[in-house]
């Protein structure tokens, strides 16, 4: 099997976490393809098996936007072209498996198609994290396989809260963002869109993520189920 690896951006390790990512593929029996530039990772679609989008790849000029980020715009921004986004359709129709890691949340802001697969769209000026650390304690909020047997667990990563959710979602797992209000945040979830098969996995800011043995048992659940398996 083959999957198409989108990765790269600003403010993360994505070489690194990548290489996870594809540690983690391989014993699947997937041979990952990895791409830095976003067309050509969509255009690549045509007879692959699975999309994983680890990257951090959007306009940086939307409403909201910090100036940080607008300033890099005409260097580090990002759309894909619409033979890209009509790829990423037929992917979808055919079948096909995303494996959408944290950052991927964020991308194609000028793409609603993107943040309808996914479920989940970062809001510049609503949506935050706190800062990474310390550790937080991941609970099991729902019944599937991909979490069946694994139980909570510990991990240092960046609690996303305050995303445009849709409405069908069914969380499988969830955290409480570190600081004084401590408030709850879906995580993981898995959904059938388009034709295909979408899980949105919103930990994996860094490898310290994958080298918890449960978080990476439930990565390769997704990618498992991602694939049709």
């Amino acid at each position: 099997m083959r999957a198409v690896v989108l990765s790269g951006g600003l403010t993360h390790d994505f070489p690194a976490t990548t290489s996870c990512l594809a540690d983690l593929l391989r014993p699947l029996g997937v041979t990952p393809e990895v791409h830095e530039d976003v067309d050509a990772a969509f255009l690549a679609l045509p007879g692959a098996d699975l999309l994983v989008v680890n990257a951090l790849r959007w306009t940086m000029t939307g409403p909201g936007v910090p100036d940080r980020y607008r300033a890099q715009a005409d260097a580090e921004g990002a759309s894909p072209s619409d033979a890209a986004r009509a790829a990423f359709a037929e992917h979808l129709a055919g079948g096909g498996g995303v494996l959408a890691m944290h950052t991927a949340a964020l991308c194609f802001d000028d793409w609603p198609g993107w943040a309808d697969a996914l479920g989940a769209r970062w809001v510049w000026g609503h949506s935050q994290h706190p800062p990474l650390g310390p550790e937080i304690d991941v609970s099991v909020t729902g019944d599937d396989h991909l979490v069946d047997g694994v139980g909570g667990f510990c991990l240092v990563d960046e609690v996303y809260g305050d995303m445009a959710l849709a409405d069908d979602l069914d969380p499988l797992l969830a955290a409480p963002q570190p600081g004084p209000d401590g408030r709850v945040m879906p995580l993981l979830w898995r959904r059938e869109h388009g034709g295909g098969r979408v899980v949105y996995d919103a930990l994996g800011h860094h490898p310290p993520s994958y080298a918890v043995a449960e978080h990476a048992e439930i990565v390769t659940r997704a990618a498992r189920w991602a694939l049709g398996g």
